[in-house]
């Protein structure tokens, strides 16, 4: 029983469709009543059993592909996150009053994932709808007629299949693009100071594993590598390949000019300049900092974007806010940016990030911004890496976002 004083297991039990659940590995964790009286099974023949020991292929019909199919489903939904309905499909079930008999039989699956607080794959919902009596339609002045659009129906059903598995193909092909994309534009940075940063990229629910997100770390100019470096986050209006592709110009040409021009402000200034002419461009959101370990200070401009965070030692949380402008292509004219600094102490962390991370409909940005703080300062203290895994799992919702994120940690 909830809070609410719903009782889901009641509710699971009692739909009016078969349903099941199952690990990945293909396990049975439960199944609904209508599930186990129309599969003719109990719970103890089900439950915690593998699904094909349960539901094997029908020996005596070499042609039987209904396993076949129902496995490489479910494993496509695990692997990917994404809901799958199948084609109609025959899969005969052994009857269980006549060991050895087997039932003709007629489905329609519709597979879905369950993710679990990490943003995984932990359960499979498999809900199948019977159609035997429906295919197996006889009798009347019909009967030539109903055999006919039986055949039609079982004949279109394949073909649906198949098409679906075209689809899938070409989606897999350009997933496989994306992620060489993604790998090509957003390397893992080497170390940053005496620490190696933690980065994190996490495009939205349903994207292509690419965004138009982005960081960067460059080591600026001076008389010891390391001794001054540049941080970097942005976020390009849309998603999949054509925002990445723009980020990719951006983010390219942020890195140079951080290495020429005086200061974060005159950087994204030239970047302001050159979003200009391309096309895609407007209103991307950036902020940039240098970091200096000679002086222990931060300079930092943003364009529109999230105010990065500093998380002291002492566990209070300082956001860098006071040199914010529109973002880039906002304004008809070049102005000059605004600049400012801040100091920091060693074992300080500078947190940057990107909009997805904090914003949620209807809510208003502070909630988030505190939301980020408060987790901050709930897991101060530990490095980088454990830290960015549990900003994230506390932020950005089980199912995952709908929108992309991106997140670097530095440690000072």
């Amino acid at each position: 029983m909830t809070d609410d004083g719903i009782d889901y297991a009641a509710v699971f039990q009692g739909l009016p469709g078969m349903v099941a659940l199952m690990t990945p590995e293909l396990v049975f964790a439960d199944a609904n009543q209508e599930f186990l009286r129309m599969a003719g099974r109990t719970r103890e023949q089900v439950i915690g059993r593998y699904l094909f020991d349960v539901f094997p292929d029908n020996p005596n019909n070499p042609a039987a592909t209904g396993m076949r199919n129902l496995e490489a489903s479910l494993k496509r939904v695990a692997a990917t996150g994404e809901r799958d309905a199948m084609a109609l499909q025959r899969y005969d079930v052994q009857s269980p009053q006549r060991p050895g008999e087997w039932e003709e039989r007629y489905w329609s699956p519709v597979n879905a994932p369950v993710f679990g607080p990490d943003g995984r794959v932990v359960l499979l919902v498999h809900r199948v709808e019977e159609v035997t009596e429906l295919i197996k339609a006889r009798g009347g002045p019909d009967t030539g007629r109903t055999r006919v659009l039986e055949a039609e129906l079982y004949t279109r059903a394949r073909e649906l299949q198949e098409v679906n598995e075209r689809l899938r193909q070409a989606h897999a092909r350009e997933r496989e693009v994306a992620l060489a994309l993604q790998q090509a534009m957003l390397p893992v940075p080497g170390p940053v100071g005496r620490h190696r940063p933690a980065v994190r990229y996490r495009p939205a629910v349903g994207s292509l594993n690419v965004c138009g997100d982005w960081y960067d770390l460059v080591d600026l100019p001076g008389d010891c590598v390391g001794v001054a470096v540049g941080v970097a986050v942005g976020d390009v209006v849309g998603h999949g390949l054509r925002a990445a592709g723009v980020m990719g110009l951006l983010r390219s040409a942020l890195s140079a000019a951080s290495r020429v021009a005086d200061g974060p402000a005159q950087a994204l200034e030239v970047v302001d300049l050159y979003a200009r002419s391309v096309d895609g461009a407007e209103n991307t959101t950036v902020v940039t900092t240098h970091i200096d370990w000679d002086t222990h200070t931060i300079t930092y401009s943003s364009a529109g974007h999230p105010p990065p965070a500093l998380l002291h030692t002492d566990g209070t949380v300082e956001y860098l806010d006071q040199a914010t402008d529109p973002p880039l292509g906002a304004r008809p004219d070049l102005v000059h940016r605004p600049e400012d600094a801040t100091a920091f102490a060693t074992g300080d962390a500078l947190v940057l990030y990107t909009d997805g991370l904090i914003e949620r409909r209807r809510e208003d940005i502070d909630v988030g911004l505190d939301r980020l703080a408060d987790s901050l300062v709930r897991h101060q203290g530990i490095d980088p890496e454990p830290l960015a895994d549990a900003v994230l799992l506390e932020l950005l919702p089980p199912g995952g976002a709908t929108d992309d994120t991106a997140l670097v940690i530095v440690r000072l």
